[in-house]
């Protein structure tokens, strides 16, 4: 339940506390492995309760993945690609540093329940974003796909292998080696189709 906050003030905890207790599950187990009844303890709620807001523990992964993809648009919604490649993955790179630990397991999950909703997050940030640019729409369908998936596993294979290391290595260096694998792909690609 997306919250406006003009909700009653024991909603709003309520809310708040399910959140709470969901990330907390996330970073201790793997997303099959959690329960609407686990869930309810840990937030101290009645089964009931987590059901008037969600039907599904989906429900709940699919709105905080759609919360992480809106306020990461906010940020890169006036880029204009490929021109702001290089803006984008830095923007990528400080927003998702900046977000806690349930965000790093689920962005960086190769397998699981959170892939799907990682692809569906991504695809809500990639259609839109380069679905306005001119390069990218002169292309075929299939050579497209091949792009986006191409920007979309370097980022988020970068972003992995630097969670996976501990965030040891400055960050300004693994923009700067990310936006110089990707730039140079992406701008080799499009100038072999001109």
């Amino acid at each position: 339940m997306k919250l406006t906050g003009y909700e009653d003030l024991r909603v709003q905890r309520t809310i708040s506390s399910i959140y709470k207790a969901f990330e907390k599950l996330i970073c201790e187990k793997e997303y099959q492995k959690i329960t609407v009844k686990e869930l309810s303890e840990l937030a101290q709620i009645n089964k009931k309760t987590f059901y008037r807001y969600y039907p599904t523990l989906d429900d709940l992964l699919a709105e905080m993945q759609a919360q992480y993809a809106k306020e990461y648009l906010k940020e890169i919604e006036n880029f204009q690609y490929p021109r702001d490649l290089a803006k984008s993955v830095r923007a990528f790179f400080i927003y998702s540093a900046k977000q806690d630990e349930a965000y790093d397991k689920i962005t960086s999950s190769s397998v699981g329940g959170y892939v799907g909703i990682r692809k569906q997050m991504i695809d809500n940030v990639m259609n839109p974003t380069w679905g306005q640019s001119k390069e990218f729409n002169l292309l075929d369908d299939w050579k497209k796909q091949i792009l986006l998936r191409y920007v979309e596993q370097t980022g988020i294979s970068v972003y992995k292998q630097w969670v996976d290391n501990g965030k040891k290595e400055p960050i300004d260096d693994v923009i700067d080696a990310t936006i110089a694998l990707m730039q140079g792909g992406v701008d080799n690609f499009l100038k072999m189709n001109k």
